[in-house]
């Protein structure tokens, strides 16, 4: 069974940048990926990048595509995701969450994190 621990939210002005840590633990061969969702208030769960353990392949929705950087150390058994030119739309709780394969939607995946807090006001 994985365990997901995020890190690193905060609060941010728009057009800033924030960088979440997702440590894991427990994976298994069959844990193959690893993604980033966000749901903000009174939204549902939704699919921010998703990247491979083996080969490092990343996918992104479309709304973060060229701002945001998933990314993967295999030793560490860690996940980022470097969010850059940060927009009020991108508030939310973010989570990670492991999978056998990248996919967009959240009940691909059977384990979740706790999520970090992230809030962009001036």
């Amino acid at each position: 069974q994985v365990q997901a621990v995020e890190s690193g939210g905060g609060l941010v002005q728009p057009g800033g940048s924030l960088r979440l840590s997702c440590a894991t633990s427990g994976r298994t061969l069959s844990d193959a990926a690893m993604a980033w969702f966000r749901q903000a208030p009174a939204k549902e769960r939704e699919f921010v990048a998703a990247i491979r353990w083996n080969g490092g392949r990343t996918l992104y929705a479309d709304s973060v595509e060229d701002r945001f950087i998933i990314s993967r150390d295999n030793a560490k058994n860690t996940i980022w995701l470097q969010m850059n030119s940060l927009k009020p739309e991108d508030r939310g709780i973010y989570y990670c969450a492991a999978g056998c394969d990248m996919r967009e939607g959240p009940d691909e995946y059977a384990y979740w994190g706790q999520g970090t807090q992230v809030t962009i006001s001036t």
